[in-house]
């Protein structure tokens, strides 16, 4: 084993959160859940100007990535890294799992398989169900939970930390009170009707 594999090894998010162990169940999301071992979440969008390279970042900036959307927290990578660690550190406490797991499990969770499509016949347009693709499935996943996270921190007295660490409990344990599962419900069930 090299240095550098070793360095790898014991790298850890934010100091604390090992990138070893943690398991992807579904083999057609393994490629696109990208584990390599950092210790703060912050590529500078190196990856930017390649096709599909956003696959090769690490799956805690992409998820951070899409809490910087929309407002306040548009381009607010510091703060939004503070947001992840403080709801990791909710996670740890509220489950004992390691919050990376919690994350992976909450994207296989709210990937929807099925989407909508309109095709249209010489003026008359028809609804047609369509497989989604794997990296069409993790960005739609992130969006969810995010969302729901803002949706959940907008609505209620609670923070965004605390927002965005229930829903990827919620998620992860595959409960409807998470908005990104029910969304994925919800996508799939309009698609099997339109099969």
């Amino acid at each position: 084993m090299s240095t550098v594999e070793k360095l790898a090894d014991k790298l850890k998010l934010f100091g604390r959160y090992p990138f070893k162990d943690i398991v992807i169940r579904d083999p057609s999301l393994k490629p696109y859940i990208c584990l390599k071992p950092v210790l703060i979440p912050w590529s500078g969008g190196r990856h930017e100007h390649r096709r599909f390279a956003k696959s090769k970042v690490n799956i805690v900036e992409r998820f951070l990535n899409k809490l910087m959307r929309h407002g306040k927290m548009g381009g607010k990578k510091a703060h939004a890294i503070n947001i992840v660690r403080a709801a990791f550190r909710v996670i740890e406490l509220e489950t004992g799992e390691n919050p990376i797991q919690v994350l992976v499990r909450a994207i296989e969770n709210a990937a929807p398989c099925e989407d909508v499509t309109t095709i249209s016949y010489g003026g008359a347009v028809y609804h047609v169900s369509v497989d989604v693709s794997p990296q069409r499935r993790v960005d739609v996943a992130l969006r969810n939970l995010t969302e729901g996270a803002r949706i959940a921190a907008g609505s209620n007295r609670i923070s965004i930390e605390e927002a965005v660490a229930r829903e990827l409990i919620a998620a992860s344990r595959n409960s409807t009170s998470s908005y990104a599962i029910s969304k994925r419900i919800e996508t799939e069930r309009i698609a099997m009707a339109s099969r």
